[in-house]
């Protein structure tokens, strides 16, 4: 079965964007990155939430440029929770979800095979995965950056009884940290 991975990047207190929905933080500092294109291997769907997604296809230009979606995302279906309708580059096998993770679980799980399920964002997205008792792994880069106020990294309590360090890597000024979540 498929593991439930939410990777991104976070600023050393904890925020996926600034107060304006800004990265700006991230790119700020050169450096090198974990492999995205090893990690993406594994990787047989993709869930997003609505900022997130929107976020991506504003930042890129995704409508107007869709020959760019292969190379960040491949051929995967990507799962867009949101409650609105929203564009889809052309090309891009993108499927809204409206509900509960629990309900659109199985359909997730279906696409991605034998293949990981990336959890791309937001935190409350990956918080609703670990509701379903569906988060399997924590894979957080964190960047040489701190913010008063943001997008928080994962908005739930979960104890260190229920978290497993795995791997601790270094990438110029940024820590890459890996963690198991136990049920």
């Amino acid at each position: 079965m498929s593991s439930v991975v939410y990777y991104t990047a976070t600023t050393l207190t904890g925020q996926l964007a600034d107060e304006h929905h800004s990265l700006a933080w991230l790119f700020a500092v050169e450096s090198e990155a974990p492999d995205h294109e090893a990690f993406l291997t594994g990787i047989g769907a993709l869930v997003s939430g609505s900022s997130t997604y929107e976020w991506v296809l504003r930042e890129e230009d995704l409508v107007a440029h869709p020959e760019k979606w292969p190379a960040y995302y491949g051929e995967r279906p990507m799962f867009v929770f949101t409650t609105r309708d929203l564009p889809v580059p052309e090309g891009a096998d993108v499927r809204f979800v409206r509900g509960a993770v629990a309900d659109a679980l199985p359909e997730i799980r279906a696409a991605a095979g034998a293949r990981d399920i990336w959890v791309i964002g937001g935190g409350d997205l990956a918080g609703q995965f670990d509701d379903a008792g569906a988060l399997d792994r924590l894979e957080f880069t964190y960047a040489p950056a701190t913010l008063p106020a943001g997008m928080p990294l994962l908005p739930r309590r979960i104890g260190p009884e229920r978290l497993a360090l795995r791997n601790v890597q270094r990438f110029g000024q940024f820590a890459h940290l890996s963690y198991a979540v136990e049920r």
